[in-house]
């Protein structure tokens, strides 16, 4: 059976305008109108909070954070608090679930298996965390974050990985609620030099279109939105 995935090259995002695109991606997914889109994009300083969670893992009162030039946002995905930036590759998939045969735990250990393939290109061994550690690490150091939302069978929301973000910015929290463990980043776990990150962020798209088995994939440069 042939797959179909549309992906979208969006270069910096806003953090509400895509989370207002998703919403709106998610509802034409579901009426049919759209086939599999894929958002690939970065965002300016965020900090983002789970459904279910509260501020307490936010380290300095929220008031401050504007000074930094970081924003604070509430969202509907799972997960606790984490942090968006430049330097981070995104990738929020809006894909039906029932259309690709995979149900919550499948796809999020997929989403997974994105990103420790991504970091094996470089020779840098992630793997995921143990019980309660959502993500992907390198030993005990966080190298790619999970937090998803599923509604009638659609994702949104996605995973983010390190390419080589101003990690300080995680020391303002505790990333989803793990206080004993650091964030890394893949310049800083790797022992060859990169290439530039919008290569990266294509290999993390290869990673993304072969681990979920997508057959016809279409690219569309929407960094003009």
């Amino acid at each position: 059976m042939r797959r179909s995935l549309e992906v979208w090259k969006m270069g910096t995002v806003n953090y509400l305008e895509a989370l207002k695109l998703q919403e709106k991606l998610a509802s034409d997914r579901k009426a049919l109108k759209i086939t599999d889109t894929l958002l690939s994009l970065q965002h300016s300083p965020t900090y983002t909070l789970g459904k279910r969670q509260t501020v307490h893992n936010l380290l300095i009162p929220d008031s401050e954070l504007k000074a930094m030039g970081a924003e604070l946002h509430y969202t509907q995905r799972g997960g606790d608090i984490t942090f968006h930036g430049p330097h981070q590759a995104i990738l929020y998939p809006i894909v039906s679930l029932r259309d690709i045969g995979l149900g919550a735990r499948k796809y999020v250990e997929k989403l997974e298996l994105t990103m420790i393939e991504l970091a094996s290109i470089y020779g840098v061994k992630a793997q995921v965390g143990q019980r309660c550690e959502t993500g992907v690490w390198v030993e005990d150091r966080k190298i790619g974050a999970i937090g998803v939302r599923i509604s009638s069978g659609i994702t949104s929301h996605g995973l983010a990985f390190n390419m080589d973000p101003d990690l300080s910015y995680f020391k303002h929290i505790v990333p989803c609620g793990i206080a004993d463990k650091g964030v890394t980043s893949l310049k800083k776990e790797a022992d060859v030099e990169l290439p530039s990150e919008e290569v990266i962020q294509e290999q993390l798209i290869s990673c993304f279109v072969r681990i979920f088995g997508y057959n016809d994939v279409v690219l569309k440069d929407k960094s003009f939105l």
